[in-house]
C-alpha cells in the first residue's frame, strides 16, 4: 500500500482569474484573454462563464463571439499573470513547502509525516485554499489533487473543477480512473491515442490492466514502464533534465508583415533570448533563425518556410549573435508570400563559466558591455537599452508565457 505522497495545485482558468480579481467589474462575466487585441488572434484563455459556452482555448475571437455573443476580451497582461504567480506560490508555501513549480498555474507540494494521512492532507488543502482567498483574491480558486505520486495527483485534480478536491487513495486504484478517457490522462496525446488504438487500448480500464511489455511497446520504450507503474501509485523519480536551447518565437501583427520588419523583430527575440541566457549563466554554440510565411496561389494558401543556422564558438554576447544573424539573413533566399511568424533558437549550451574568449573574437568587450545593458534595463526597464535594429519593433515581441516555462520579471518584463 503506498501511502499519499503528493499535493497538486492547479488554479483554475488562471489568465481570466487574475483579469477577474483586478477588475471587478468583469467578476461573473464570460470573458475571453487575446494574446493580441486583432480579430484574427485566438482566446489563451477563458473564465469559466465563458466556457460554458464551449469557449476554451485555441478558440478564435469569431467562434468565441457566435458562441457567447455577451463575451468580453481583455488584453494578455503577462507581467500581472507573473507577479500572481509569485504571491501563490509564496501562500502555498506558507502552508507546505512546494516540491515543484509546474507552470505558471500548476505546483506539486510534497507530503510527509501526518500530512499523509487523508483526513490531514484534506486540511492541508483547505488550509491552501483559505489562505488563497484570504491573501490574494476571492477570484483565484484552485482544484486539488491528492495521490500516491504526482501523475496521480494531477489526474486527481482534473477530475472536479472549479474549485474541487479530489483524494485518491491506493485502495481507490484502478476502479477511480475508470471513468476517464485516455486523453484525459497526462502524456497521451491524439498521436498515443492512435498507437493505443491499434494495440487494442480503448478505455483507460484496458489501459490500466494492460502489462509492462504492452505499455512498453506502445511507447517505445522506457516512458511505457513508467506509465505502468504511475496507473498503480508507484513514485517515479524524474530524471534530472537540463535546458537544451533558449526560444523565442512571435506572430507578426499586420503592421510588420514585410520582409524588413519580421527582421527586426528577429533582432528583438534575439536580444532577449540572449539576456535571458547570461541570466542562467549559459553561452550557445549555434544561432537558428526562421521566418514562416503564406503564400497565396491558385491551389489556394499554403506555408513557405525560410531559415538557417550557424555555428560559432560558445558565446554569450549579443552583439556576436547580432552579427552572425545579420550574415544569415543577407545570404537568405528571397522569401515567398507574406511573412506571418518569426523565431530564434540559441542551442548548443553550455556553462559559461567553462567557455574561454577567442583571442581575435569581439566577445570580452562584449560581455563588458552586455552585463553594464543588463543592469541598467534591470534597473529602468526593458527598452533603456538595446541595439537599433529593433527600434521600430521595439514594442512587439511582449513577454509571452509558455506552458512549461514562468518568465523571470527581471530579465523578461517588457516594463
Amino acid at each position: 500500500m503506498f501511502p499519499l505522497r503528493k499535493l497538486y495545485v492547479d488554479f483554475n482558468s488562471y489568465f481570466a482569474s487574475v483579469e477577474q480579481q483586478e477588475r471587478p467589474a468583469l467578476r461573473g462575466k464570460p470573458i475571453g484573454v487575446l494574446p493580441v487585441a486583432t480579430e484574427g488572434t485566438c482566446c489563451i484563455a477563458a473564465s469559466y462563464e465563458a466556457k460554458l459556452f464551449g469557449v476554451k482555448t485555441g478558440t478564435s475571437v469569431r467562434d468565441a463571439r457566435e458562441r457567447c455573443p455577451e463575451i468580453r476580451f481583455v488584453l494578455a497582461r503577462p507581467a500581472l499573470y507573473v507577479e500572481y504567480h509569485q504571491r501563490l506560490v509564496e501562500v502555498v508555501e506558507s502552508c507546505t513547502p512546494v516540491e515543484q513549480v509546474c507552470s505558471i498555474d500548476e505546483m506539486v507540494c510534497d507530503l510527509s509525516g501526518s500530512q499523509q494521512r487523508r483526513e490531514r492532507a484534506l486540511m492541508l488543502a483547505q488550509q491552501i485554499k483559505q489562505r488563497i482567498t484570504a491573501k490574494v483574491g476571492t477570484q483565484l480558486r484552485c482544484s486539488v489533487g491528492i495521490a500516491p505520486n504526482r501523475f496521480l495527483a494531477k489526474t486527481a485534480s482534473d477530475m472536479q473543477k472549479p474549485d474541487g478536491c479530489v483524494v485518491i487513495e491506493h485502495a481507490d486504484l484502478p476502479n477511480c480512473l475508470h471513468r476517464l478517457e485516455l486523453r484525459d490522462l497526462c502524456g497521451i496525446g491524439a498521436a498515443m491515442e492512435r498507437r493505443l488504438h491499434e494495440m487494442g487500448i480503448y478505455t483507460v480500464a484496458q489501459l490500466c490492466a494492460a502489462d509492462a511489455p504492452l505499455l512498453r511497446r506502445a511507447w517505445g520504450g522506457v516512458a511505457g514502464d513508467v506509465m505502468h507503474a504511475h496507473l498503480r501509485g508507484e513514485l517515479m523519480r524524474a530524471a534530472a533534465s537540463t535546458r537544451s536551447s533558449f526560444t523565442h518565437s512571435h506572430v507578426l501583427p499586420p503592421e510588420l508583415r514585410n520582409e524588413e520588419s519580421a527582421y527586426a523583430v528577429i533582432q528583438r527575440l534575439l536580444q532577449k533570448a540572449a539576456t535571458r541566457m547570461r541570466h542562467e549563466g549559459m553561452a550557445c554554440g549555434s544561432v537558428q533563425i526562421w521566418v514562416q510565411s503564406w503564400v497565396q496561389s491558385r491551389q489556394g494558401r499554403a506555408r513557405a518556410n525560410w531559415g538557417d543556422e550557424r555555428r560559432l564558438a560558445p558565446t554569450q554576447a549579443t552583439r556576436d549573435l547580432l552579427t552572425l544573424c545579420a550574415e544569415m539573413w543577407q545570404q537568405r533566399a528571397a522569401l515567398r508570400g507574406v511573412p506571418m511568424s518569426v523565431g530564434v533558437v540559441l542551442g548548443l549550451l553550455v556553462d559559461a563559466r567553462q567557455t574561454t574568449d577567442d583571442l581575435f573574437a569581439t566577445s570580452t568587450m562584449g560581455r563588458r558591455l552586455d552585463t553594464a545593458v543588463d543592469a541598467i534595463n534591470q534597473r529602468f526597464g526593458r527598452h533603456t537599452l538595446f541595439y537599433g535594429g529593433a527600434f521600430h519593433v521595439r514594442d512587439a515581441a511582449p513577454m509571452r508565457i509558455a506552458f512549461s516555462h514562468v518568465p523571470d520579471l527581471l530579465t523578461e518584463s517588457d516594463d
